[in-house]
């Protein structure tokens, strides 16, 4: 019990305020996965996360494959680092370098075509590079176990100037993307055979696998007809050829999670935590993986990572994850600043995010166990720093120190509570989570309730508003109403002043009416005269512009006329040149047929004289012979 209350201690000295439980920019619910593909055969969902802090996206995908299906191939447009949830397969994959013959015998484990190939298993961890060209089996289960697979995809792309083009490409759309005449030149294959393989109908990405012999039901087998069902799937058709090579695949060796001792193990669970050092194939990728394994009322120990994300997978059963702001550890920013302390149950299926440097704790319930697997950045260089336990980093700062860090008393409070627990990594917590879910129901009631009395608060304030408001508006209205009486009795005197002085504006109005009157009757009258005077002066230029327009236009005819006159000639001359010319040809033309026929007729006479010369001659042998005989 001591324990545990040191332990929640450090939890409250460390972790501090949470959010609400729910829905957090760092977690992406199962049921919030994008539908990628859905079949009869499997199915594919995807997620896309941001670490909030680095500004990094991270593409996942979730592969679920029944048993005795296939996975058709694709073409990796960035490194996959995937881990097996269930079931058993086998993958077949290419690899983008290894595609010579001098790669081929630096890889020992790879076969005469260049092909390589994995059986995985629940618990595997394995790497694919970007390049790769694969596809997945899954082997048949007794218990129709599905296969599943966890994958990560770096989608970051180094250089700006690079395009990403999504996680992969299925090969059969690569193929049937060019046009006729080069897949029949570039396969050496008939219009009709490349026509059934391109204008085939699409299949989704997760196909039944139809064995068709025995040998297929052996573990292990990659025969022809194996290929068959792959070539069948990708282009729809059967193989033309039936001519496929039976080659045994080689295997690769894998990380897997459930075999081997894990790196921290207690009563309270375990841990393990995967790089390049334990599996080879992420040597080159700066991705990691990890599991955990909390069983009832547990914690993993509140820490950090200096230099990597996490992006962890809730596999099985369910938890609370707590994060922490490090520029606001106390939680005094509203709940809408960008960096706020958090807290939510992750259940099974749900994905969540932690950037480096945010200390963080995972804890299960007292009912269940709660296990996630994930994926980390930087994995190399990264070294988790454990706040609380026998691993606490602050032990390796001087106490004294601490006591003033922590404003303790003196240095005792700071060794006691470093010494109290000597479990390191995963701790025992019984309750902490219910506590802990507890506490934030009960402070997100508080909050409620303190809403609540602010909008009583606000409603009364807002109806005493109201009420001066009315009494207000109510001396304003009685103002209102002397002023209006004494604007109503200003505006009958006004009223009376204003219609004497109209009426004797009207006299003076009619007056000057009858003055303007006279002045525009005679403006009106010379303007008439000036308006007469322009009619006649415009009909005479008009007149003047009327000719001078047609003895433009006649000349202008005139022309015309000469100018069709002068090319009517030239295409009469043109014409006769021509018909000049092809008289000439035809004379030519017929000159060249009668010595061509000449000719002919020559050199057939030289060739009956010269038949008849070599008759005689014959004539001539058959008759000495018939002499010597």
């Amino acid at each position: 019990m001591a324990k545990e209350k040191v332990v929640l201690a450090l939890v409250g000295v460390f972790l501090c305020l949470w959010s609400v439980l729910g829905h957090h920019k760092g977690l992406v619910r199962k049921e919030e996965r994008r539908v990628v593909s859905v079949s009869e055969s499997g199915s594919i969902s995807a997620v896309d996360i941001r670490d909030w802090v680095g500004g990094v996206n991270y593409h996942l995908q979730f592969i679920t494959m029944e048993p005795d299906s296939l996975f058709l191939p694709v073409l990796l447009h960035a490194d996959m680092v995937f881990y097996v949830h269930s079931g058993r397969a086998r993958i077949n994959y290419i690899d983008g370098e290894n595609s010579d013959g001098e790669n081929k015998k630096k890889h020992k484990e790879e076969s005469s075509d260049g092909s390589k190939s994995i059986d995985v298993e629940q618990g595997d961890i394995y790497r694919l590079e970007q390049g790769t060209t694969f596809y997945i089996r899954s082997y048949p289960a007794p218990s129709r176990v599905k296969f599943r697979i966890y994958a990560i995809f770096n989608t970051n792309v180094a250089d700006p100037r690079e395009q990403f083009f999504g996680a992969y490409s299925n090969i059969s759309d690569l193929v049937r993307g060019f046009d006729e005449r080069i897949l029949q030149t570039g396969f050496k294959v008939s219009k009709e055979l490349v026509q059934s393989i391109k204008w085939a109908k699409r299949t989704p990405p997760i196909v039944p696998y139809v064995q068709r012999n025995e040998s297929d039901k052996e573990e292990g087998t990659d025969n022809a007809s194996w290929k068959e069902g792959i070539i069948e799937s990708v282009v729809g058709v059967r193989d033309q050829t039936g001519e496929l090579n039976k080659k045994k695949k080689s295997k690769s060796r894998t990380f897997n999670f459930y075999s081997g001792k894990p790196d921290v193990k207690n009563c309270y669970g375990w841990s393990t935590a995967i790089t390049h050092k334990e599996l080879q194939a992420l040597e080159t990728v700066d991705i990691g993986a990890f599991m955990v394994n909390l069983t009832t009322g547990s914690m993993m120990g509140p820490h950090w990572n200096p230099k990597a994300t996490e992006i962890a997978i809730v596999t099985h059963g369910q938890g609370l994850v707590q994060i922490i702001c490090p520029t606001n550890p106390a939680g005094r920013f509203g709940r809408d600043d960008e960096c706020q302390n958090s807290l939510y149950e992750a259940k099974e299926g749900d994905v969540f995010v932690v950037p480096k440097y945010h200390p963080m704790t995972q804890i299960s319930f007292n009912n269940g166990s709660f296990v996630f697997m994930g994926f980390s950045t930087n994995a190399k260089d990264n070294y988790p720093q454990f706040l609380a336990g026998g691993r606490s980093v602050l032990k390796e700062i001087d106490s004294k120190i601490l006591k003033e860090a922590f404003n303790a008393p003196n240095s005792s409070v700071v060794e006691e509570l470093l010494s109290s627990q000597r479990d390191a990594i995963i701790l025992g917590c019984t309750s902490c989570a219910e506590d802990l879910v507890a506490k934030a129901e009960e402070e997100e009631r508080q909050r409620a309730e303190e809403e609540r009395r602010r909008e009583e608060k606000r409603r009364e304030e807002e109806e005493r508003r109201r009420e001066e408001e009315r009494r207000r508006k109510e001396e304003e209205a009685r103002r209102e109403e002397e002023e209006r009486q004494r604007e109503e009795e200003r505006r009958r005197e006004e009223e009376e002043a204003r219609k004497r002085e109209e009426e004797e504006r009207a006299r003076r109005e009619e007056q000057e009416e009858e003055a303007r009157r006279r002045e525009e009757e005679e403006a009106r009258r010379k303007e008439e005269e000036r308006a007469q005077r322009k009619e006649q002066e415009e009909e005479a230029r008009r007149r003047e512009e009327e000719e001078e327009e047609e003895e433009a236009r006649r000349r202008e005819e005139e022309q015309a006329r000469r100018e069709e006159e002068a090319r009517r000639r030239k295409k009469e001359k043109a014409r006769r040149r021509k018909e000049e010319q092809a008289r000439r040809e035809e004379v030519e033309e017929e000159t060249r047929r009668r010595e061509e026929e000449k000719e002919a007729r020559r050199r057939e006479e030289e060739e009956e004289a010269r038949r008849r010369e070599e008759e005689e001659g014959e004539e001539w042998v058959r008759k000495k012979l018939r002499v010597w005989k």
